[in-house]
């Protein structure tokens, strides 16, 4: 993992943030493409890339603060200020709030803008995610003995620390890994001075955030193939908000998320929202385009 990827005297150049960049600039450059395609002012596409990242970002941050209140109470600015500490569903629907607003304001055809808005965000998404792999910032899953499990012992979330709820809940794999014993072994430090168990070191995950990178990739692959088709707008939009959730949903069964209701995550109810308002999106779109015009 490779948290600050280098230094410039007391500036630290963060993975996260260079990732969260790139992001921007690749979902800015595929929308961008889009409308100018659809011959709409493609100058919007910085704006409102600007726009989600900001409220994405603002989102993010105070779903994370409602979602752990008793500790953001006990320590606001601490919770507030820190540079983790972000739930992207929180920024997903707040970005997508103000998007809306301005391409309202802007009067210009809304449906098209937001079906070119849904490939840039699958893509933007999959790049971003990067991020959080390099920096090791607990978006990591289950241990895992397969030949890609990743170590996590230099990120910024330790996994002795993250794992905890989940071997508490999970006794038989709790002795198979050892955590018991390996995790107040001393195994090193890593390059921001912070010190890592041997349960650390020696215990691979699953690297979901490259997992997301991937379907990411494929989604926006497949989305980019379909918007080809004669499909009436908004549909393609739809169908990213369908298939994103998808996407999310499966991520979550091997993620170190608890459980919020009926055995699923948090994430995993807001993806089933979000999929059923792709759904009705799509069927009130079929059923507008099958009426006659009077």
């Amino acid at each position: 993992m490779i948290p600050v990827l280098f230094s410039i005297g007391s500036l630290n150049v963060y993975s996260y943030g260079l990732m969260l960049g790139i992001a921007f600039l690749v979902g800015t450059w595929v929308l961008g493409k889009e409308l100018r395609r659809k011959k709409l002012d493609h100058d919007m596409a910085g704006t409102i890339m600007m726009l989600g990242v900001f409220f994405g970002i603002a989102g993010a941050k105070l779903m994370f603060l409602l979602e752990e209140w008793e500790a953001f109470m006990r320590d606001p600015a601490g919770m507030a200020f820190s540079p983790g500490g972000l739930t992207w569903y929180g920024g997903l629907v707040l970005a997508m709030l103000v998007v809306f607003f301005y391409i309202r304001m802007k009067k210009v055809p809304f449906l098209k803008v937001w079906d070119a808005l849904g490939l840039g965000l699958m893509l933007a998404y999959g790049v971003g995610r990067v991020g959080c792999h390099l920096s090791g910032d607990g978006d990591y899953g289950y241990p895992t003995t397969l030949p890609w499990g990743t170590i996590y012992a230099e990120g910024t979330a330790k996994p002795s620390q993250m794992l905890r709820p989940y071997f508490e809940q999970h006794p038989r794999e709790r002795e198979y890994w050892h955590y018991d014993s390996l995790r107040v072994i001393a195994g090193g430090v890593d390059k921001m001075g912070h010190s890592y168990s041997m349960f650390d070191k020696t215990t691979p995950l699953h690297p979901t955030p490259l997992y997301e990178l991937l379907l990411g990739v494929a989604g926006f692959f497949a989305l980019w193939k379909l918007r080809l088709r004669p499909f009436p707008d908004g549909k393609l939009f739809a169908l990213y908000l369908m298939l994103a959730s998808f996407f999310r949903f499966c991520i979550e069964f091997i993620r170190l998320n608890p459980q919020f209701s009926f055995g699923l995550s948090e994430a995993q109810v807001i993806s089933i929202a979000l999929a059923l308002t792709g759904l009705l999106m799509m069927l009130w779109i079929d059923r507008k385009s099958a009426m006659p015009a009077r």
